[in-house]
């Protein structure tokens, strides 16, 4: 289990994180989503050890990451701005990995060759960008991690790759139990593969739950009445309301039972609840004008 509890960190007087708070579970793929400026790179510098934080503690199961090379070991990282040595090939990265991680597979390495079709002795500083994210996954997953954590991972890839990639990422989430913690704008794709939610602004983690717990507290209904809109049941949170014609559209929270219950003294014509998105959820749940939508003339 990785934990973030209470983690502080200011730069220069801002506070990029103010209390963050998050625990993502052994074996589980975790989405950690927000706007941008919201902290989630940060707080991934912090679990893997990158930061040091100004109060809080960053755990891997009861141990604390900062300056414990024996945590580390068991975790590999994917950034944004992944690291390599300016005049490496990917077989020479090979061989400084194979040196830092114990659990390091060759049997792996190879195996990874028909997946990733690049020259392992090309210098990686002369691939594109997306080939040099290839390298990073061929690289990291050769190291057979116990926690994985990537920030934006896929971005660069071609459609194709990327299947391939989340393919073999939840393949070691099956077979070995990998711990995968993921932050990624890219909200569709993440519904795909994650079990695990965290949103993030602000420097918080607002809030974090299984993915089938999100999308049951919070419903779309699509409704016809009869005639004039009537008053709806005071019980009944509405987060947004719109209509194109007769067709109202709500987003409510609560569970689709109780709402579909109580939403039936109105005698629809057409009552039809709709399961959200995870890039709906993620709007609805950080609500508020800052994150409307606004007409602009220009």
């Amino acid at each position: 289990m990785l934990e973030a509890k209470n983690v502080v960190k200011t730069f220069d007087g801002f506070r990029a994180l103010d209390g963050a708070t998050m625990t993502v579970p052994r074996g589980a793929v975790y989405g950690l989503v927000g706007p941008n400026g919201a902290g989630k790179s940060t707080i991934i510098r912090h679990l893997t050890g990158v930061y040091r934080p100004d109060s809080g503690e960053l755990l891997l199961d009861g141990e604390p990451v900062w300056e414990n090379p024996a945590v580390k070991r068991r975790m590999a990282v994917i950034g944004d701005d992944w690291y390599y040595f300016p005049q490496a090939s990917i077989a020479e990265m090979a061989r400084f990995y194979e040196g830092m991680y114990p659990t390091f597979s060759r049997e792996r390495y190879e195996k990874m060759k028909a997946v990733f079709p690049l020259k392992e002795k090309q210098p990686i500083r002369r691939m594109s960008k997306g080939m040099q994210k290839q390298a990073a996954f061929w690289l990291t997953m050769s190291c057979m991690p116990e926690v994985l954590v990537l920030d934006e991972p896929v971005d660069g890839l071609d459609p194709v790759m990327r299947r391939q990639v989340w393919s073999l990422l939840l393949d070691d989430v099956a077979a070995r139990g990998t711990t995968v913690l993921v932050s990624s704008h890219n909200l569709r794709e993440l519904e795909d593969v994650c079990d695990h939610v965290g949103i993030m602004s602000r420097g918080k983690v607002l809030l974090e739950r299984t993915l089938s717990e999100l999308q049951d507290n919070t419903v779309k209904l699509q409704v016809v009445f009869p005639g004039e809109v009537p008053v709806l049941p005071a019980e009944l949170h509405i987060l947004h309301h719109s209509n194109v014609g007769r067709v109202h559209t709500y987003i409510v929270r609560g569970s689709s039972e109780e709402i579909l219950r109580r939403m039936q003294i109105t005698n629809p014509v057409l009552l039809e609840a709709i399961p959200l998105t995870l890039e709906e959820i993620f709007i609805y749940e950080m609500g508020g004008e800052d994150y409307a939508v606004r007409d602009i003339v220009l």
